[in-house]
């Protein structure tokens, strides 16, 4: 229970950091709802498992010593996410950063884009695999048991999903939501700009180690 509560600690901590899985979240649950932005946090929840796959089967050891790999999953990443901020801008300046119903309001994102976002943003983040692999080198050795390595996954990905859920539904709030529509256009250019320059970041991140 140790490890687990370490894991889920560490975490949490991370994931309340500012980064593109809390801005694609609070994103999609400012345009498009309460649903949207829960399904992008399940889509991130699942990307981590993912990245916990890497760390028990020995790939992240292998990405993190080879600078090909490195790399590779380096550019990919900063080419998403900055082709998805760049995007949220091109949309936000032609007049459709968010897409109003014939209600007037907010039109909803499809579940599977939702979710699309939320994974692809998380999985393609060569950062969020060297902090699974982190996490795991502190509380896992090799001698232990693969149910309790499944274990420390589950609890990144578990603790992820209520952590950018609850952001998610404060933001999906109607009050809150308002706000952010009588601001829609310059809001989608900072969230674009946002996600673009975390792919930037990324772009220039280092090899750990």
């Amino acid at each position: 229970m140790t490890g687990i509560a370490t894991v889920f600690v560490l975490t949490l901590f991370a994931a309340m950091l500012p980064g593109p899985d809390f801005a694609v979240v609070s994103r999609n649950a400012l345009v498009s709802g309460r649903r949207a932005g829960v399904l992008t946090a399940v889509g991130i929840a699942a990307a981590l498992l993912v990245h916990a796959g890497y760390a028990i089967a020995g790939i992240g050891v292998a990405v993190s010593q080879s600078i090909l790999l490195f790399n590779i999953l380096k550019w990919v990443g900063a080419a998403y996410l900055i082709f998805l901020g760049l995007s949220m801008i091109r949309s936000a300046s032609a007049g459709q950063g968010t897409l109003i119903d014939e209600g007037g309001d907010l039109a909803p994102m499809g579940p599977w884009q939702a979710l699309r976002w939320g994974f692809f943003t998380n999985a393609t983040n060569v950062k969020a695999t060297f902090f699974t692999l982190s996490i795991f080198t502190q509380v896992a050795t090799p001698e232990t048991p693969l149910s309790l390595k499944l274990a420390f996954g589950a609890t990144t990905s578990i603790t992820c999903l209520l952590w950018f859920s609850a952001v998610a539904l404060f933001l999906s709030r109607p009050s809150v939501r308002r706000a952010y529509l009588s601001l829609k256009v310059w809001m989608e250019r900072i969230f674009g700009a946002l996600i673009a320059g975390f792919g930037v970041t990324l772009a220039f991140a280092r090899q750990p180690g």
